[in-house]
């Protein structure tokens, strides 16, 4: 039979403590607390721009935004933090040694479905993040940091559903 390896992950609350000053020093370096449904938007921004710049000089919600980002979305700072999550995650997993192509999942499912609910899922959390004007660390996270009503609220939402919804879909994972 085979060992099975462990897995030595960062202490929760050592994480929790770190994510705190991660989002502490967004707002003392930038006036703004961290988020990340802002960078797709600033990508999509300017890749309609590209494409179709007629459609895009036509349509307010582009025109608004790249006068917003000084013509420059794709140069708006989220995109940048976008790209430090990636290169931060890569990172991560190489020096932890957790870097693979393997898919975790339940041995009762198999990878492909794995992998398809994840999709629905980052589907439906982007939405969700456009609808609700932000994603759990923009309108959570962030918004607990100033002591916002909605900041709270939007963090209970976001938690109370994940506690309700998980026990019908924890055999995608456990």
């Amino acid at each position: 039979m085979e060992k099975s390896k462990s897995r030595n992950y960062m202490n929760p609350y050592l994480a929790g403590i770190l994510l705190g000053l991660v989002v502490l020093a967004a707002n003392f370096i930038s006036g703004r607390g961290v988020g990340a449904s802002g960078a797709i938007k600033s990508t999509i921004v300017a890749g309609v721009e590209t494409i179709a710049p007629a459609h895009a000089a036509g349509n307010e919600f582009y025109d608004n935004f790249s006068k917003a980002n000084a013509g420059k979305p794709i140069q708006n700072w989220l995109v940048f933090q976008m790209l430090g999550v990636i290169v931060g995650g890569f990172l991560s997993g190489v020096i932890s040694r957790r870097l693979t192509w393997k898919v975790e999942h339940n041995p009762k499912i198999k990878s492909r479905t794995r992998l398809i609910f994840a999709l629905i899922g980052g589907i439906l959390f982007g939405l969700g993040s456009q609808l609700g004007r932000g994603c759990t660390s923009g309108s959570a996270l962030s918004g607990m940091a100033v002591l916002s009503l909605g900041g709270f609220i939007s963090m209970a939402a976001i938690f109370g559903t994940a506690f309700v919804l998980a026990y019908f879909f924890r055999k995608l994972w456990i």
